[in-house]
């Protein structure tokens, strides 16, 4: 980042939330570096960006549509780079039709499930059979997780134009889609000045190319969306055809919203990942081994996913060890199957139905962190059971006796029939560990104290727990306690309490050789015949010759400015993903500049400053034989080598389950129709048809005008996500006592509210009161020809802790993206009220009145389509 020569900030006030990386963001200022800040709301980033974009929130697309719309329309691409390394030149078949043929739909919606046949998105020659086009399971499974690891399913060989003039090449599908995305239609649809507008394209494409790079930066500003992940491709389009990906001081940075959760994907606490990215199985298309493994490596296909069976291998030796043999696959028939989707939102909705009768709660404080937190505090309401690790009381384990609903009568403490037990857990200085943060970086923590009193790890809690269920089924002759008695499960300990060495975990995550013990070095070393064990392959390497690599921190002034010495980054140690692409075509650095990775013809070999992301002796000359596929099939000039096709995705011909280019649509719940197309918010959105899940009208829909103004949601310098850890924190809870909504003077004086005083939002979920902060960091835009009010809340409150209010997080319905079911929580629409709140019954009559006159009062929900409405304000073919 200190690299970078512009920087666009956007889902992000990166100043506040990670304060601490901001630091290289500043330090690229002070080298004569551009910063950008797009955001709903002035900030302290804003306050240091050379220049502040406001934006309306949820329309990110159109702005980032009208970025690649000012490259393509004005050949500012890094050409040599655009053909070389992406998929801009390749040919789609002529079956596929645009959103520009259908009104803001592509070719292939199934309009009886509301989801894609991609067949038709696919390229030129490759057969009908070759994509994934069971959409519906994929959007249950949340399969978009999936893809974007290990690709989705594409043949390495593809019919390709390099002149770039063929019509159905990806290049000028790509102009075509976004021709309506201009300057006028971005301040239309976003607010956003022209001029405004263009000053940051003019920038962003001025500091980019051989000389230059800028970088990307979000969080989950753009993620918790119901198009988050058509959001980040429009990003990463703009950055490959800048020629931004792979090199020194471009790319796209995520910024990760806690210390480890990189690390709670890599070594994954989703439902449908294994560690490594390796998709968990499902039972009805992953039966055998070696369906799982063909799901994964797509025979014929491109790169390194080709060795998916030796990272499938290894992860099941490092579970079930000795028991793994090739005569019964490994275990693999341990392994547990998903039958849909079993994410957070669909246990909740199943608690309330009954359908699930225990939980544990770990890291996780819904009752105030996660959407609906009333159907949050109902769900677990509703339980057999509840087990709630934690370093304080926090509302999910108080929700029986403290909740809102105890003051309206849902939740009456005397039945409440969940038995909540409270485990107190360490906190981060009192145990040891590793965490993988925003830039892939393991650093291991050693434990500064003791945990106090119960206090215990969760390596602790699960080590023990699981050593406990083992003994009691020690006995067992049943075929179902085989998996849990065969795993392998003989950390070491130590201490009083007994601890397992997170040492030792962290080498069987490494792997090693099962006949000497020897730790691997690199997932290169891997073999598939279960004669080595690794538990998460693209950790490998991190306890390389039996030396915790993630402890180092051999101090940034006695190394190069990579700092390879200062902890470990998966892969393999490469500080930048994909940096093959640093150097051009014939491995030559594309300038002194920005000299990275290079082939050196003297050895034969790749060399440069990182760890090279490229098998480091395969020449740049390298051309794979006629239906090479897996690693041999990336040629010298693949510098994408984990993509089927060895090339950057401008177009996605299958894996995104919304369409193969982002397109604008509106969020769920907004105040305006689509300016863009008749199609009004996106068409595959994953939607929950349960009674608690009332959603507000949005336009061509009646009765939007009943909640008029749009809200959006984000952190506190002070607070941490749910508020346990800085609530219960005297200086912190100090430093921000209340609860507050941030609302324009205009707003203020149209609403008749007053700063310092009381206001409650109605959303068709909840109302909440809040402190009035009246200030001009959140101001009116001009949309579609109407003025539209955004108000702004901090999500950290709750009833428990030092300092308590009303949960933000309570307005917010449930409406998933389709790739990775994560929720829409950054955008809604409400109404704003002076004074405060209702209480009691008084609150539960407000609710319903405001259903009642936005037509919810009956369980309906918006259209999925909207692409036949008559309107004739949206009829806006191009």
């Amino acid at each position: 980042m200190s690299n970078s020569d512009v920087i666009v900030i956007q889902g992000s006030n990166m100043a506040e939330a990670h304060p601490v990386g901001f630091q290289w963001v500043m330090e690229a200022k002070r080298r004569g570096a551009k910063v950008f800040h797009v955001d709903p709301r002035f900030t302290r980033t804003s306050a240091v960006a050379d220049s502040y974009l406001p934006i309306r929130a949820g329309t990110d697309i159109a702005l980032l549509g009208g970025v690649v719309h000012y490259i393509l329309d004005n050949e500012l691409d890094f050409r040599e780079y655009v053909v070389a390394y992406t998929n801009a030149a390749t040919i789609v078949t002529e079956e596929y039709a645009d959103t520009e043929d259908m009104h803001g739909l592509f070719s292939g919606f199934n309009d009886d499930n509301a989801t894609y046949d991609q067949a038709s998105w696919r390229y030129e020659g490759h057969p009908q059979d070759q994509t994934t086009r069971d959409s519906e399971t994929q959007r249950e499974t949340a399969a978009g997780l999936e893809n974007e690891s290990h690709g989705a399913p594409v043949g390495g060989e593809t019919e390709r134009d390099e002149t770039l003039q063929h019509p159905r090449c990806v290049y000028q599908i790509l102009k075509r889609h976004f021709a309506r995305y201009t300057p006028e239609m971005v301040e239309r649809v976003c607010g956003i000045p022209q001029e405004k507008f263009l000053e940051l394209a003019h920038a962003w494409t001025e500091n980019s190319g051989r000389d230059r790079t800028g970088m990307l930066v979000y969080s989950v500003g753009w993620t918790q969306h119901s198009v988050g992940v058509q959001y980040i491709r429009t990003g990463a389009i703009i950055q490959l055809l800048l020629g931004n990906v792979g090199r020194p001081g471009g790319g796209v940075m995520a910024l990760r919203g806690h210390a480890s959760i990189q690390g709670s994907t890599d070594i994954p606490t989703l439902f449908n990942l294994l560690p490594g990215y390796l998709p968990m199985p499902h039972h009805a298309e992953h039966p055998t081994l070696d369906k799982w493994v063909d799901s994964i490596a797509h025979p014929g296909q491109k790169g390194f996913w080709g060795n998916a069976r030796t990272y499938g291998v290894n992860l099941l030796k490092a579970y079930w060890g000795d028991a793994a043999t090739a005569d019964n696959d490994y275990c693999y028939g341990y392994m547990p199957r998903m039958t849909g989707d079993h994410g957070t939102y669909q246990q909740v909705l199943d608690m309330i139905d009954g359908k699930i009768k225990g939980y544990f709660l770990l890291g996780q404080n819904p009752a105030v962190g996660s959407a609906h937190g009333r159907a949050q505090r109902l769900g677990m309401a509703n339980l057999d059971w509840l087990v709630v690790r934690d370093l304080f009381m926090i509302e999910s384990a108080t929700f029986w006796q403290n909740a809102p609903e105890i003051e309206t009568g849902e939740i009456v403490p005397e039945r409440c029939r969940t038995e909540v037990f409270f485990l107190p857990a360490a906190s981060h200085v009192e145990k040891e560990g590793t965490f993988t943060q925003t830039q892939r970086l393991l650093q291991w923590r050693e434990k500064a104290v003791e945990p106090p009193g119960d206090a215990r790890s969760e390596l602790w809690f699960f080590y023990h727990l699981g050593r406990v269920i083992r003994e009691r089924l020690a006995t067992s002759t049943k075929p179902r306690d085989r998996a849990l008695l065969d795993l392998t499960w003989d950390y070491p300990t130590h201490g009083p309490h007994a601890e397992p060495s997170a040492e030792s975990v962290l080498r069987e995550i490494n792997g090693y050789d099962v006949a000497t013990g020897r730790p691997l070095a690199s997932f290169t070393e891997m073999k598939d015949d279960g004669s080595t064990v690794g538990g998460c392959w693209i950790y490998t390497g991190v306890y390389a010759d039996g030396v915790n690599q993630a402890a180092r921190r051999k101090p940034g002034s006695e190394q190069s400015l990579v700092a390879p010495e200062w902890g470990w980054a998966w892969p393999a140690n490469r500080r930048i993903l994909y940096n093959r692409a640093s150097a051009d075509p014939d491995g030559n650095p594309w300038s002194e500049r920005k000299r990275y990775i290079w082939w050196d013809a003297d050895k034969s070999e790749w060399t440069g400053y990182d760890v090279p992301d490229f098998e480091k002796t395969k020449p740049p000359s390298y051309r794979p034989a006629h239906d090479a596929s897996g690693v041999a099939g990336i040629a010298g000039d693949d510098p994408f080598i984990l993509q089927g096709d060895g090339k950057g995705w401008l177009y996605a011909p299958t894996g995104v389950l919304d369409g193969p280019m982002p397109t604008h649509y509106e969020p769920v719940e907004s105040p305006v129709r689509n300016p863009l197309y008749r199609q009004q918010a996106n068409p595959t959105r994953k939607v929950y048809t349960h009674p608690i899940n009332t959603l507000n009208p949005s336009p061509p829909q009646e009765h939007s005008d009943v909640f008029p103004y749009v809200f959006t949601v984000s952190r506190l310098t002070e607070h941490h996500t749910a508020g346990a850890m800085s609530r219960n924190v005297s200086p912190l809870a100090e430093l921000q006592p209340e609860m507050f909504v941030e609302v324009s003077p205009e707003l203020a004086a149209l609403r008749g509210l007053s700063h310092l005083g009381w206001a409650h939002l109605v959303t068709s979920r909840a109302a909440v009161e809040a402190k009035v902060l009246v200030t001009d960091r959140v101001t009116p835009l001009r949309v579609d020809g109407r003025i539209i009010h955004q108000v702004w809340l901090p999500y950290h409150f709750g009833f428990e802790g030092l300092v308590t209010g009303d949960s933000a997080n309570d307005l917010f319905g449930i409406t998933l993206d389709p790739n990775v079911l994560i929720q829409e929580s950054k955008v809604g629409t409400c109404d704003v009220r002076p004074g405060r709140r209702p209480r009691g019954q008084d609150l539960v009559d407000l609710v319903v009145d405001y259903r009642r006159r936005s037509g919810n009062l009956v369980h309906r929900y918006p259209p999925m389509v909207t692409t036949d409405v008559a309107d004739s304000s949206s009829d806006q073919e191009a």
